[in-house]
């Protein structure tokens, strides 16, 4: 893809803030009006807002436009939303939004994708496309592949993170590594985090902003309140206009030009995989516990012993064989096996133990 020089009018790191949703022109405007404007060039709100159920509250819609234009003209803002078919598309040029961006439940549709780089043709604005919520790469690179196709030359991505079965310490699991992927095959097209996606929560924010910069993304976008435990939509993620400027003036970016940066960089990307890694043993580990405690009640229902060495022999040869095969050797095997059965074991023996106490 060809150089996004888009990125260059602003001064690093780009900035992004505002409201998940406009609620009111008041609401629009006061936000408007506290947000530090030395940090935040382009701000956002969600004018639609597709939502998992139905009967939820799915943004206030066109008429939304109006006071994000409002934004834009009496504070001199540049301003973005989310569109997420080929009608907001249309409608966000007639306002003349600045920045449109593609949400991850629309990533994820090529059709969708296709109809909305149609109405875009040509633009000269600004489109990001976020993460798929499913974490697939070549779907990412292929929406904007789709934009590029319409003669759309200002593109961005924004890693939101990625949606998990298991709920995790994270609302979207980041997955740096596929964001990391992303940059090395597109080098030339900017990257934006939402850590506020990613979190979920307002207390997240930093660390996960720092973790961005540390790999050198070129901005965030982190959805921002007037009073954000009365917010319509996603409360627990927006953070107030003076909470937003604490954050960023604490975090420390990184120069790629800095050995000491680029090997900080390095260290951090391993790090956090390795965390991601062992949060993810553990979670299974918890979920194997769940499952031998279900059969612990069913040998105390039908009086049978915890302990069975055919079983546990079953067990043992059958990880053997598994995890030779994935490079591990049979020693350590025995003692992950070892530790894992005595703790269920254990944990067996008082779901029996908490039978004799009831007789």
């Amino acid at each position: 893809m060809e150089n996004n020089n888009w990125i260059n009018q602003f001064e690093k790191p780009l900035i992004i803030a505002g409201p998940c949703s406009a609620e009111s022109e008041k609401q629009m405007m006061t936000i408007a009006e506290d947000i530090d404007k030395d940090y935040v060039k382009i701000f956002r709100a969600g004018i639609w807002k597709p939502r998992t159920k139905p009967n939820c509250f799915e943004g206030v819609g066109a008429i939304g436009l109006n006071w994000l234009k409002k934004v834009k003209d009496e504070h001199g803002m540049m301003i973005a939303t989310e569109i997420a078919n080929a009608n907001h598309a249309k409608l966000a040029l007639e306002y003349d939004v600045d920045v449109l961006w593609i949400g991850a439940r629309s990533t994820v549709n090529p059709f969708t994708v296709q109809e909305i780089a149609e109405a875009l043709r040509d633009t000269d604005k600004i489109v990001l496309v976020k993460n798929p919520v499913n974490p697939d790469l070549d779907l990412w690179i292929g929406a904007l592949e789709r934009l590029e196709g319409q003669g759309i030359k200002n593109l961005g991505a924004i890693h939101r993170g990625f949606s998990t079965y298991k709920k995790t310490k994270y609302r979207n699991n980041p997955q740096w590594q596929i964001a990391l992927d992303f940059k090395n095959k597109l080098p030339n097209i900017p990257i934006i985090c939402d850590p506020s996606h990613i979190c979920g929560n307002r207390e997240g924010l930093f660390d996960v902003s720092q973790q961005a910069f540390n790999f050198e993304y070129n901005g965030l976008m982190i959805e921002t309140h007037c009073n954000p435990d009365e917010a319509w939509s996603d409360a627990a993620q927006q953070v107030t206009p003076a909470r937003l400027k604490e954050i960023l003036s604490a975090l420390e970016l990184r120069q790629s030009d800095d050995p000491d940066s680029i090997y900080k960089a390095g260290i951090d990307n391993l790090r956090h995989q390795i965390d991601e890694l062992d949060s993810s043993v553990l979670e299974t580990i918890s979920q194997r516990m769940k499952v031998a405690n279900s059969i612990g009640e069913l040998k105390k229902e039908h009086n049978v012993a915890v302990f069975q060495p055919e079983r546990w022999k079953q067990i043992k040869n059958n990880a053997v064989k598994a995890g030779i095969s994935l490079g591990l050797s049979e020693d350590f095997i025995d003692k992950l096996l070892q530790a894992i059965h005595q703790e269920s074991v254990a944990q067996q023996n008082n779901i029996m133990i908490k039978k004799e106490e009831i007789k």
